[in-house]
């Protein structure tokens, strides 16, 4: 059976993301997929990089010790779905030290004469699940940077032969129906993914 590492980072269960998250996980499961549901914040995951960490980030193998858990779980994944909120043009600090501190030489790429090359190519899929407060326009005046990592620099360690990024923007002032409608939209998404 094949396995999806769905990564979530809200620390609200009554929030709308929490919502989204149990029909992800759901919709995948009666997919066929084996579902490593990782919460980040459920699970008590540090963001942060240490200057230890840090000193020893390029030093391939004992650069996971302090994660190992986390990178056998993402090297055991056949897709990836990312699951945030996007808050201030950004991921929660969570999801960011996740990455920070994960996605390492090694790990998700390797240097190759200066070059990052991928090295997570067991994701075959790659999805991301998210709202934003405000308008896509507004996120494209600001280049919309968690859209343009996950299908530029994530997608690019992965090389899935499937990505999709799906987003509702303006929560603000999204209706229950604009809010039921997109959870419909992800469901059937998640389940055909």
């Amino acid at each position: 059976m094949p396995r999806a590492m769905v990564i979530y980072a809200h620390p609200c269960q009554e929030s709308y993301s929490s919502a989204l998250h149990a029909c992800v996980v759901d919709r995948l499961a009666q997919g066929g997929w084996d579902v490593d549901d990782c919460d980040l914040n459920a699970e008590g995951f540090s963001p942060v990089l240490t200057a230890q960490e840090r000193r020893g980030y390029h030093d391939e193998g004992p650069n996971i010790a302090p994660v190992a858990g986390y990178v056998d779980r993402l090297q055991r994944a056949d897709a990836l779905v990312l699951m945030f909120p996007v808050w201030n043009f950004g991921y929660p600090a969570i999801l960011k030290g996740f990455f920070d501190r994960v996605f390492l030489p090694g790990v998700s790429f390797k240097l190759e004469n200066g070059k990052v090359a991928p090295n997570l190519r067991n994701i075959r899929k790659l999805a991301a699940v998210t709202t934003y407060g405000g308008s896509r326009m507004r996120a494209m005046l600001v280049g919309d940077p968690p859209r343009k990592t996950v299908t530029r620099a994530v997608w690019h360690v992965c090389r899935p032969e499937k990505t999709r990024y799906l987003a509702r923007y303006d929560m603000n002032r999204a209706t229950d129906q604009q809010r039921k409608h997109f959870l419909a939209r992800v469901g059937a998404e998640m389940e055909r993914f």
